[in-house]
């Protein structure tokens, strides 16, 4: 199996492009900016951190939802990225009920929330907060998010990089 990856990319006004890839197979989606996309997956990945056996959350796609069901196994956790026609009447349904897995993959923790926690932090780094939030209009850059990721990663992962085990790395 190949390594992780996860990227995030701004793409003109209220618009990103997210990109997952574990070696073996990589999913692509844009997404638009109705709900505040990157909180809700940073707020997912530090769930993960939590007593609670897997997060749940949706990106509008305008008419389509792309919906990430995350559940834990152990210190792993199980990716399934499911599509559906109309966001509008598909979140009340099953996780797997009218929709269309598009990806999915089982992932270390540690691994998972270092790579999405790197590509949240390469955003900021690239627009910081006031560029952020004139590219995706409606919504701030989540910096609380991003801060308790970041401090749950360091405190709970046995991190290999070196930025993850000392309090100077990151932004």
């Amino acid at each position: 199996m190949g390594e992780f990856r996860f990227s995030w990319e701004l793409r003109g006004a209220g618009c990103v492009t997210y990109r997952i890839d574990d070696g073996v197979s990589e999913h692509e989606t844009l997404i638009g900016y109705c709900t505040d996309a990157l909180a809700d997956l940073l707020y997912a990945m530090t769930g993960l951190y939590g007593d609670s056996s897997g997060e749940r959350f949706s990106f509008d796609r305008e008419p389509m939802e792309t919906r990430w069901l995350l559940r834990r196994r152990g210190a792993d956790v199980a990716i399934d990225i499911f599509e559906f026609p109309d966001g509008g009447t598909s979140w009340g349904s099953p996780d797997e009920t009218g929709g269309t897995l598009l990806w999915s993959s089982t992932q270390p923790r540690g691994v998972l929330c270092h790579a999405v926690k790197e590509a949240a932090e390469g955003v900021l780094r690239e627009h910081g907060e006031d560029g952020y939030l004139e590219k995706w209009m409606r919504h701030p850059f989540p910096v609380a998010a991003l801060q308790d990721l970041r401090r749950l990663h360091r405190r709970g992962d046995d991190c290999r990089y070196e930025e993850c085990r000392s309090d100077s790395g990151g932004w």
